[in-house]
């Protein structure tokens, strides 16, 4: 975790807690009232609340009792079982809730040192980028002396409790909870990468083999410590909180505690026909009611399985909200998926390591269309380029990217009516291998990923791209609207993300002396065919160099052909627009590359912009020598520098 933690509204937990053992009093937080403000911002408690304290509660309150366990929660009256999933998911990585309970020894009930009890905990969450720490006293709202949110199975077990008042006060209020997504708790807690697959949609109920990958998929994501939930969406005759005939709830997020390939029968030495079934594990953070079909904890299968299996599955046979199920019939039973992956950027570790960049973005609004960056989805032709953009460059052959688009958590906004997320999403162009500047036409780029545009706080993408440039552009999809957001960027080798803030060249003191640009010219070199063999299997090793005064870009060598596709694109700020532009075709070889041909380009804003194919001509002008071969090209030039 980061050294650097930020201060909920500036509290220093262990300032507060000295001042409050020095006094003998127990904190009481200023910030967050024992009060109904803090309970709801609309409805009217149901009864009479009392905030009373756990020692007022049981007689000896503990933080954890035999250790933390997914067991441990049960839901209460909020509508939160989205929380409590997430509580489940993290209380199974102990890596990861020590990282939400600091110094979780320190914060226990010392029953031999009374006094240096002084009611205060703190947590900490992953808030949009920084690990931000939540200060809390221990008032819990009771009905009946019985607490009426979140609450252990054990009486005098109060973590969850206290982590759900902490979450609260961070989102506003306990009735702010109200209604929620398990993945955006589990971000919160994790700083994981959230993604969400809608499981009708993607037809895994009906397609095996989509089926299979998803479980591959979810098995590694579970190994390497990520955490996974998910729900039965609510749909025509079917309400929220109803029971199926399988025994599971709608409209209610379950945790995945475990994911396995089981054996049936017992395997002998020299035979391995064992049967191998795909199973899921699931809780029910009420702590009861299952699901009742193949594989519930009475059923007969079970039969079929050694006890030696049934010993490493931990199977225990009540009524205790966990169970397990196949992985077919979860997929034809669930409709969504949320998986939230831990990305590995460590390089001291067995698994794949990711190079991670995360930058700080906001939509915001401006009348110059220049300076407006909330220009709404790809749709929004006129204004889709009046977003913030970001360049990175994929240097291998082909790489997996991997891109997270989050906006700031609006639950605080839900005591003004204006809680609920707003749809975003983004596109990758490929853009030319050396911009520089931000775009302000599609012309020549290519539209390589477009993710779901959905009103969820976090947009996922998984990408396999091919070397070169891309810009990036996260967007709402209305135009006009003004939020912050965080994106990250997943590659195997440094992408170089930054964000393209100019419109075009700077105007300095070397400019006055050498010239300004005078002319924006695109060029996207398509492809060279019918070029002169160059080895005995009658192929050659092509690539182009692109030159503009004294810029040289060089595309990627297209090996063993003598028709090679290149889609290389460059941009040039052109000082001298008499100068042509020189297109050269080369072909690659260990000692001495050798030149091919070229085609010389004068490039004025009147040539057709259509794409064209051209001779290719020995060295010299546009009056040299035919060689073999020819390259098809499109060009674009303006002289108003922010045309293209």
């Amino acid at each position: 975790m980061s050294s650097s933690v930020q201060l909920f509204r500036d509290q220093k937990y262990h300032e507060l807690k000295g001042q409050c053992i020095q006094q003998r009093r127990l904190f009481e937080d200023p910030e967050f009232p024992a009060s109904d403000e803090s309970l709801f911002y609309q409805s009217a408690p149901p009864r009479k609340v009392e905030w009373k304290r756990p020692k007022d509660l049981c007689e000896d309150p503990q933080l954890f009792v035999n250790g933390i366990s997914s067991h441990d929660l049960h839901q209460g009256i909020l509508g939160n079982c989205w929380f409590v999933a997430a509580c489940s998911c993290l209380a199974l990585r102990e890596t990861l809730w020590q990282q939400v309970i600091p110094d979780f020894n320190e914060q226990e009930w010392d029953p031999k040192h009374p006094e240096k009890y002084a009611g205060i905990f703190r947590f900490r969450f992953w808030c949009f980028g920084e690990w931000t720490e939540v200060v809390v006293d221990d008032l819990l709202p009771t009905v009946d002396g019985k607490l009426i949110y979140c609450h252990s199975n054990v009486k005098n077990e109060f973590w969850s409790a206290l982590l759900e008042k902490a979450y609260a006060k961070l989102a506003g209020s306990y009735e702010a909870l109200d209604g929620g997504s398990a993945a955006d708790a589990i971000v919160d807690f994790t700083g994981a990468v959230a993604e969400s697959i809608d499981l009708v949609q993607g037809k895994y109920g009906e397609i095996i083999s989509e089926q299979m990958k998803l479980f591959e998929d979810l098995l590694k994501v579970h190994k390497r410590g990520g955490l996974i939930s998910c729900s039965i969406m609510a749909s025509s005759g079917r309400t929220n909180e109803e029971e199926t005939k399988m025994g599971l709830v709608i409209g209610h997020a379950y945790s995945v505690t475990a994911i396995r390939k089981l054996r049936l029968g017992e395997r002998l030495i020299f035979s391995f026909k064992a049967e191998k079934l795909f199973m899921i594990r699931l809780r029910n953070p009420w702590g009861k009611r299952e699901w009742n079909g193949a594989w519930s904890d009475n059923s007969e299968e079970w039969k079929k399985v050694s006890d030696s299996e049934r010993k490493s599955l931990k199977l225990t046979l009540e009524n205790d909200g966990e169970f397990w199920m196949t992985f077919e019939d979860w997929c034809k039973n669930f409709t969504d998926v949320d998986i939230c992956r831990i990305v590995n950027t460590s390089y001291f570790s067995i698994h794949k390591t990711w190079e991670k960049k995360m930058m700080h973005g906001a939509w915001a609004k401006n009348s110059e269309p220049l300076l407006n960056r909330s220009g709404g989805c790809f749709d929004n032709r006129e204004t889709f380029l009046q977003n913030p953009q970001y360049v990175f460059d994929v240097k291998k052959t082909e790489d997996k990217v991997l891109v997270s688009l989050q906006q700031e958590d609006r639950r605080k906004y839900k005591k003004e009516g204006k809680g609920d997320s707003i749809p975003i999403g983004f596109e990758i162009l490929k853009v030319e291998d050396n911009r520089r500047y931000r775009l302000h036409k599609l012309t020549l780029q290519d539209r390589v990923a477009t993710s779901p545009y959905i009103n969820t706080r976090t947009v996922f993408l998984k990408r396999i791209l091919k070397q070169g440039r891309y810009v990036l552009i996260p967007t709402t999809y209305h135009p006009g609207i003004v939020t912050k957001f965080i994106l990250r960027l997943f590659t195997d080798v440094p992408s170089k993300l930054r964000e393209l803030k100019a419109d075009k060249p700077k105007m300095t003191c070397w400019s006055l002396l050498c010239g300004y640009p005078r002319r924006v010219t695109q060029i996207k070199i398509h492809s060279a065919e019918g070029l002169q063999k160059q080895d005995r299997s009658g192929g050659a090793d092509p690539y182009v160099l692109i030159k503009c005064e004294n810029q040289t870009v060089r595309s990627a060598v297209q090996h063993d052909t003598t028709s090679a596709v290149f889609n290389t694109q460059v941009i040039f700020y052109r000082r001298n627009i008499d100068s042509p532009i020189i297109v050269q075709v080369w072909n690659s070889n260990i000692l001495c590359d050798q030149f091919l041909g070229q085609a010389v380009l004068a490039a004025s804003p009147s040539d057709p912009r259509e794409e064209q194919t051209l001779q290719l001509r020995g060295r010299g002008g546009r009056e040299a020598a035919e060689v073999p071969g020819h390259i098809t090209i499109k060009v674009f030039s303006s002289d108003d520098l922010v045309e293209l």
